[in-house]
């Protein structure tokens, strides 16, 4: 690897860990227990995705990889194999998601004009029988006091109905979900990233990805540019998941013709961002408007 290439994926690295570093000191995370994360991401990678022909580094070949020790080597990947025997659960869709995507695609839950109908709570074709058929064991009871809490679904005064009022779940700030929520979008953004970085070497095809960004916009459009951004982004999402929702197996229950048992995991992420003026930024802003 060339100087200029290092010096410049040392600052993106630096970029990225910045807000990293914030978020992880909020929640309690001190140096020490991030590192030992990282040396077993490293260890994970180097044996995973790095094999020498069709078989997995050995502990040494991986301890020259990654820099650490055979010995450590040896310990985190002893640890590896103790989380994969356990079967972590890996939530890539949250179950309260998973039925209200059940609602918006799954004919027996429409109306008749094809949206997410008023469901009883009980009964034929109910809101428990959506969730016994999307979500698995969690008591129905459960789901639907997740989804008033995000403010998703609604009770009907007259009729005791729930009625879904937003298609898109998102959970709330600083709980267990979102959290879960930030690890999944971050970890596929760089690996979109380090797709698109490897792909023309071996002629594979580069993944989207588009960012728009302005960096001398007035504080005055900001409230109208928020509002905007979030409209726009969430009529192409549910746009979107007009079209592929109905395709996934959960949703369809069936089988594409000519498909095999193989799953793919795929998805379009939008999220916006916005920075505030640097205090130093602030405060020559100010001295300015003294001085007119």
């Amino acid at each position: 690897m060339s100087e200029p290439h290092n010096t410049t994926l040392h600052k993106a690295l630096f970029r990225i860990l910045r807000p990293l570093a914030r978020l992880l000191l909020r929640n309690g995370i001190p140096y020490g227990e991030f590192a030992e994360l990282v040396k077993r991401a490293y260890v994970e990678a180097a044996i995973e995705d790095f094999p020498v022909g069709r078989r997995k580094p050995t502990d040494s070949g991986a301890a020259v990889m990654t820099g650490l020790t055979r010995k450590e080597v040896k310990r985190q990947r002893e640890i590896l194999a103790g989380q994969h025997l356990e079967k972590l659960e890996v939530l890539h869709t949250n179950r309260a998601s998973r039925v209200v995507s059940g609602w918006v695609h799954d004919p027996a839950f429409q109306d008749s004009d094809g949206l997410p109908a008023k469901l009883a709570p009980d009964g034929v074709q109910g809101f428990s029988e959506l969730v016994k058929k999307y979500s698995g064991d969690m008591p129905p009871r459960s789901v639907l006091d997740e989804l008033v809490r995000v403010g998703m679904v609604s009770m009907d005064s007259d009729t005791g109905k729930v009625i879904l009022i937003k298609r898109a779940y998102v959970p709330a700030e600083d709980s267990k979900e979102m959290l879960q929520f930030f690890g999944e979008d971050v970890s596929d953004l760089i690996a979109t990233v380090d797709h698109n970085l490897v792909c023309g070497q071996d002629g594979g095809q580069p993944l989207f990805q588009r960012t728009l960004t302005y960096n001398n916009i007035p504080p005055e459009v900001m409230d109208e540019w928020r509002a905007h951004a979030a409209e726009q982004s969430q009529a192409l999402l549910e746009k979107m998941d007009s079209w592929l929702g109905p395709k996934d197996r959960d949703v369809s229950g069936s089988q594409v013709d000519g498909s095999t048992k193989e799953s793919f995991r795929t998805g379009v992420s939008v999220f916006y961002f916005e920075e505030a003026p640097s205090v130093e930024a602030r405060s020559t802003a100010s001295k300015k408007e003294r001085s007119v």
